[in-house]
């Protein structure tokens, strides 16, 4: 626990974190109903066409925090982790604000690069929970940043759709007003998290992509298989920040209003889960099974997705709660993962599984836009607007089968702590 942060301070830290992470999403969540109306009505492209635009700009968001991914997990660490949550803050009021007054696909991309770099920074919320949790805590206390990032989406969105009806622009500049008053609220109410003896020097040699991924694979096999499986989580998860908005209007018609509703059903199945039912799980049934219970979720509800569109949109409302099971996954890895390495090197490696999520950010938006795009053209000789859900779901059983190779090395690895689940079962 951190000398910063008393114990009798740690739950209110957790509550702050966990607000500056809720109201960070809260204003991503208001722009993702009327970012395709945004791109087409830029570009008078197709609903198609413009998910393939859709695509590159998460390309080129999730680009500069593979990039800057280390770089601020290493100035967390040197530094401390309020600076660079408050100093993301402000970064983010600007992004959103270009976006507001976008002109051309130039503008947004621009937008999009500087939110990238600002967006590196949850890495450090990361960090700061396992600053204040103690082990044992700390895949429950990873799951407020996934209960957070729930509570966005059901607020935001909804927003998002209600301001969209009355001009696509409105929530942009709605989002960046939320950042402007997040980083009001931080720079009075968050705490530091990291005492001065535990913070090391910011080298910029260490603070690469490279480097970083090399750290992490010399810290044990465990926590080299648990971030490969985490990578390729990531990559089927992009797959509903980037293409379910397109999805809901390409196979229903549905307006903003509707497709921010939709969100917000999605966001508050996460926010369940990861706030209330992953405390209760979790002790029960081990960080292995919940990992796995997330893992099935998420392929059953990719295939509900295929089956829905079109044609059967009372399918979404089945897909929904059982997606939102896989909540479980991140927060059981986060926490398993979290525990294998020392406490002075936490930011650092939170930066470098940022940058493993960046790649998975990276490939999976284009990856799945191009599919998108490839089953609902016109002229698509089979027409599949749920396909990259699809994809989506076979990718989710690739990451359960490297993570379950990772915990059998975590519960057979000389030197390395072995996870409570199996300390359980031995005892």
């Amino acid at each position: 626990m951190s000398e910063s942060v008393p114990a009798t301070g740690a739950k209110s830290s957790l509550i702050f974190v966990f607000l500056v992470v809720f109201i960070d999403m809260l204003g991503f969540g208001i722009i993702m109903p009327v970012l395709p109306k945004l791109i087409t009505s830029i570009t008078g492209d197709t609903i198609s066409d413009a998910a393939v635009y859709a695509g590159w700009l998460a390309f080129a968001y999730a680009a500069m925090q593979f990039v800057f991914g280390p770089v601020i997990g290493n100035l967390s660490d040197r530094f401390g982790r309020r600076p660079v949550l408050l100093g993301a803050l402000g970064g983010y009021a600007i992004a959103y604000m270009l976006m507001g007054f976008a002109s051309s696909i130039l503008w947004l991309f621009a937008a999009r690069i500087i939110a990238g770099i600002m967006g590196a920074s949850f890495s450090t919320a990361y960090a700061y929970i396992a600053d204040i949790s103690p082990p044992d805590k700390r895949a429950q206390n990873f799951g407020l940043i996934g209960a957070a990032f729930g509570l966005g989406f059901i607020i935001g969105p909804a927003i998002g759709g209600i301001l969209g009806e009355y001009g696509t622009r409105l929530p942009f500049f709605g989002a960046s007003a939320l950042a402007a008053l997040n980083l009001l609220f931080g720079f009075f109410m968050l705490r530091e998290s990291l005492p001065l003896e535990k913070r090391r020097p910011f080298r910029l040699a260490r603070a690469n992509a490279v480097v970083a991924l090399k750290a992490l694979n010399g810290q044990n096999k465990v926590v080299f298989w648990y971030a490969g499986a985490l990578t390729v989580w990531m990559t089927a998860h992009v797959v509903f920040p980037i293409i379910y908005a397109f999805y809901l209007i390409e196979s229903f018609g549905w307006s903003e209003l509707l497709v921010g509703l939709s969100f917000a059903a999605v966001g508050l199945g996460a926010a369940f889960v990861q706030g209330f039912l992953i405390r209760v799980l979790v002790p029960r049934i081990g960080e292995r099974n919940s990992a796995v219970l997330g893992a099935i979720s998420m392929a059953v509800s990719c295939i509900i997705y295929v089956l829905a569109a079109p044609g059967q949109p009372w399918l979404i409302f089945v897909a929904i709660p059982v997606g939102a099971m896989q909540g479980l996954f991140q927060p059981s890895l986060n926490g398993l993962m979290s525990n294998a390495v020392s406490d002075e090197t936490q930011g650092e490696l939170q930066g470098a599984v940022a940058s493993l999520q960046s790649i998975a950010s990276v490939i999976g938006p284009p990856l799945f836009a191009a599919v998108f795009a490839a089953f609902t053209v016109a002229g698509s000789s089979y027409y599949m607007p749920g396909a990259p859900f699809g994809l989506a779901g076979i990718i989710s059983l690739v990451a359960l089968t490297i993570f379950l190779r990772g915990y059998a090395l975590h519960c057979t690895s000389d030197g390395v702590e072995p996870p409570v689940d199996a300390k359980s079962i031995a005892g």
